[in-house]
């Protein structure tokens, strides 16, 4: 769990009283047959070196990411272009400025595509996983740090529900641990991919250790692709994580700083395949 005062714990709480205030004007019974009515999303499809590419227009540790002018269609034509697995999208309003009209508005952007999008928010409830369903995602982000078990476990399950892919993200030993045991109960019931991601960006100091990479490489889940989070923005860092045994990479300033967003992507997904000795990237 979160220590007292931390990022997470702040976000934690916020999360809830979103929650709440939502739950006031839509029941949760209501929403979840409003999710389940809606059409299907994308799955994800995970090649030989899948990139989630992400759509955030703050970060905490870098700022604005995004001016008075960014176009966010534009943003997304070029994910689809340069070979994006999925999209996450930040729906967390303080800090990261997002919204789930940010999520809606990319679901019907990439659709035709194929491509799902990700709710990347600081999601504490499954009523939360029932908004991001509504809202036409095909995965949602758990960050065990901030969760006790049972809570990860509903956020899971309630995922399940709703067919969406899970991104279970762990920061130390710990949070691997105990997101493999719920990969184990929850596999056998999961149609849409359970992944498991490593996030480097050490939230006390928002600075990123990307030696947390390999630290906690050996002790991910087996049969389960990994996910190589925040701090990467070029072809070596690719190529360092594939050799660790990651199967894809959650890639996001490094794609909302460049002018060229496709092309970037494109080059790290080809770099990942390379390293992979494999040409399934498309």
């Amino acid at each position: 769990m979160s220590a007292p005062g931390s990022l997470l714990e702040r976000m934690a709480t916020a999360s809830r009283q979103r929650a709440h205030a939502a739950r006031a004007i839509e029941p949760e019974s209501a929403l979840r047959a409003r999710a389940l009515a809606t059409e299907p999303p994308p799955a994800i499809a995970l090649h030989a070196f899948a990139v989630i590419a992400e759509l955030k227009l703050r970060s905490p540790a870098l700022g604005s990411l995004a001016d008075a002018g960014f176009d966010i269609d534009a943003q997304l034509e070029a994910y689809a272009a340069g070979g994006a697995a999925a999209v996450s999208v930040l729906t967390e309003p303080v800090e990261f400025h997002g919204n789930l009209s940010h999520l809606e508005q990319a679901a019907d952007a990439l659709k035709p595509a194929g491509i799902p999008v990700m709710r990347k928010d600081f999601l504490t409830e499954p009523y939360q996983v029932f908004e991001a369903r509504a809202a036409g995602a095909g995965g949602v982000l758990v960050i065990a740090a901030m969760l006790t078990d049972a809570e990860i476990a509903a956020l899971v399950e309630a995922a399940i529900v709703c067919d969406l892919f899970v991104l279970l993200e762990a920061f130390d030993a710990d949070d691997v641990r105990r997101i493999g045991e719920v990969v184990a109960e929850a596999r056998p019931k999961a149609y849409a991919p359970l992944l498991v991601g490593v996030n480097s960006r050490n939230l006390h100091t928002l600075a990123v250790e990307f030696d947390r990479f390999a630290l906690l490489a050996p002790a991910l889940p087996q049969g389960v692709v990994a996910i190589a989070e925040s701090g990467i923005d070029s072809a070596a860092q690719i190529e360092a994580v594939v050799d660790l045994g990651y199967g894809g990479a959650l890639v996001g300033s490094a794609l909302m700083q460049t002018s060229s967003p496709g092309e970037a992507l494109r080059a790290l997904i080809d770099a990942g395949c390379r390293r992979k000795e494999s040409a399934a990237c498309s």
